[in-house]
């Protein structure tokens, strides 16, 4: 009786070799079947039986038919990967020759690899509630991330159509962005690490990935950013200084390192711009890595993978409005080799150009061309005029064409590439105009000069008026210093056609105009991601503070104009979203640009008055 009760020993075997099992179950004997599935199944199996039982399969993938899907998904389920390195081996044996044999089995095969592209997921109980998510503890994870891509590849060399049946399996197997950042981290790791092997697959896993970042990236506006990093400063500064207030005695060691919580100087405190963080990281990386060999770029691998981030970058990106960090991949691969630089622009330019893109797209391509010129350090002088030239000539055939015709009046739906092509003008005239100017005052001038501003400022189609203020206010500015042009008379006019809209709320009446008809933004501006924003700053071109002389000579009698709260978005890092409006007190009229003390890259408060 006692021999009967007590479990079986796990090195026994029952039911014969795993043919004769198989040939049974064909016949309808289905007792050893399940036997065999139950010690499949065991949690304690043993890796001897394991590597036994592994080798009959591999010696008996024939009979392992579509008919054994369940077995097969046993099988499949088997704790392979923590397991000694002979399991592993046998493992691998097996699954080469489970799906040369029976590619039926592949996407179930391909499933399983990629389900482990995360870390192990472990339960842990807190106040009587599961809470699941991933184990960072595992010490032996990038080894096993290193067998997964064995187990991939393996697969790979014996299926050639491997990479059409993994592209979907990558995609549904993408953890949700409220995942925990180790798991978001792996997962993207592991995708980049694919591309290596299975390079055809590249462009898709690319567009994968930089589709998923964007999610997060217009998920999380700048603002949200700038607050929570505020209120996360804030909070530390009261909690140390109550601390200090409490525990002031030095005896009091306890407290050091346990009581006082400070942020990481490396952590974000929005948790979703934190995510977006590190796989920013990773991708700024993982285009370091192909890009250069031994140390030395490498033109070849270079041009390929500048080729598939473009053509992400044509299809999510430039028709994605006012996203803050993921297009800064394409900045920093140009910052590489000028000849990209220069691909990029020309490839924008083209854009820009083009009457058959729609005019969204246009007016887009013009505002990366204007925020790429002003703020990429890497790009020289000779090849901002270049471009310059471009613009310019183009701005005045479109005068010639548009100017005197039944369309030559100020409206943005008309001529809305015409406006972002002056935008970005003004806006690289605004960041560029010293160097510009550097060496021979005189050439310098005389280039400027022969842009001829005046025609573009006076045209019947007004883009001074369209133009966010905080931009045409600098611009103004900086050609009245130099008398390239005066627009002062033209804003004024201007300002006197704005007709100010007045809604009423649960406050009272509001007296709102619009500042952003164009719905514009700048794409490069300062990037605030701390960690990745360490690639992105050595070669960024922040906004000089202006000297004490250049404030004198912008510092003019005041005039009246738009609103009083119409900050200078386009130099604090963020550009004000057409949401339609910006409120204002009634016959409070003061133009400023202003720009906040929380913002990285930006001038000081600088009020640059209208001469009357």
């Amino acid at each position: 009786d006692e021999f009967i009760s007590s479990p079986p020993r796990k090195t026994v075997r029952f039911g014969g070799t795993l043919t004769e099992i198989l040939l049974k179950y064909e016949k309808g004997d289905t007792t050893d079947f399940e036997l065999l599935k139950h010690q499949l199944s065991d949690p304690d199996i043993k890796d001897a039986q394991i590597i036994n039982w592994l080798h009959e399969f591999r010696a008996s993938v024939a009979y392992l038919t579509k008919e054994l899907e369940q077995l097969v998904n046993v099988l499949l389920k088997l704790p392979w990967l923590r397991r000694s390195r002979e399991v592993v081996e046998e493992y691998l044996g097996f699954l080469g020759n489970l799906v040369s044999a029976q590619t039926v089995h592949l996407r179930p095969c391909l499933r399983m690899i990629v389900s482990q592209f995360v870390p192990p997921r472990i339960t842990i109980r807190e106040d009587d509630v599961d809470i699941s998510d991933s184990d960072d503890g595992d010490e032996n994870i990038s080894e096993n991330f290193n067998t997964c891509h064995r187990a991939l590849q393996t697969v790979a060399r014996y299926v050639p159509s491997t990479p059409q049946f993994l592209m979907p399996i990558l995609v549904e197997f993408f953890p949700f962005i409220n995942k925990s950042e180790r798991t978001l981290e792996c997962y993207v790791h592991n995708l980049l690490r694919v591309t290596v092997y299975l390079p055809t697959l590249r462009l898709q896993i690319l567009e994968l990935i930089i589709e998923k970042l964007l999610k997060l990236d217009v998920s999380t506006p700048q603002q949200d950013i700038e607050d929570a990093e505020e209120a996360a400063n804030n909070s530390a500064s009261e909690e140390k200084s109550t601390e200090e207030g409490l525990f002031d005695m030095e005896e009091d060691e306890d407290r050091k390192g346990n009581k006082v919580v400070t942020p990481s100087i490396e952590r974000m405190a929005h948790p979703l711009a934190e995510r977006l963080d590190i796989l920013m990281t990773i991708l700024f990386s993982y285009i370091k890595d192909v890009c250069h060999v031994d140390g030395k770029l490498n033109i070849s691998n270079t041009k390929d993978l500048y080729r598939d981030l473009v053509s992400v970058f044509d299809k999510l990106i430039l028709p994605t409005h006012a996203s803050c960090h993921v297009q800064y991949f394409m900045f920093y691969i140009c910052s590489f080799k000028l000849g990209l630089a220069e691909a990029f622009l020309d490839h924008l330019w083209k854009k820009l150009q083009d009457p058959n893109n729609p005019s969204v797209i246009r007016q887009t391509a013009g505002s990366y061309i204007g925020s790429f010129l002003a703020r990429a350090k890497f790009i020289p002088i000779v090849t901002v005029k270049a471009c310059l030239d471009l613009l310019v000539n183009w701005l005045h055939k479109y005068i010639d064409n548009q100017d005197t015709g039944a369309n030559a009046y100020c409206d943005v739906a008309l001529h809305g590439p015409f406006y972002s092509t002056c935008q970005a003008v003004f806006y690289t005239l605004i960041f560029r105009h010293k160097q510009l100017l550097d060496g021979n005052l005189r050439k310098g001038l005389s280039y400027l000069q022969s842009l001829n501003f005046e025609r573009i400022v006076m045209c019947q189609l007004n883009p001074l008026k369209i133009c966010i203020p905080s931009v045409v206010n600098l611009f103004a500015a900086i050609t009245r210093k130099y008398q390239l042009v005066f627009c002062y008379t033209i804003i004024e006019r201007n300002n006197r056609q704005f007709i100010p809209v007045v809604r009423s709320g649960t406050g009272g009446d509001l007296v709102q105009t619009c500042t952003n008809p164009l719905d514009s933004f700048f794409p490069f501006d300062p990037y605030i991601l701390k960690r990745s924003k360490k690639t992105i700053d050595p070669m960024y071109q922040f906004w000089e503070e202006l000297s004490a002389e250049d404030l004198e000579n912008l510092k003019k009698p005041i005039k009246k104009g738009n609103s009083e709260d119409e900050d200078d978005d386009f130099l604090k890092g963020e550009t004000p979203q057409n949401d339609g409006v910006v409120e204002i007190a009634p016959n409070s009229y003061e133009s400023n640009t202003r720009s906040p003390v929380s913002s990285i890259g930006s001038p000081t408060d600088c009020f640059v008055p209208y001469p009357l």
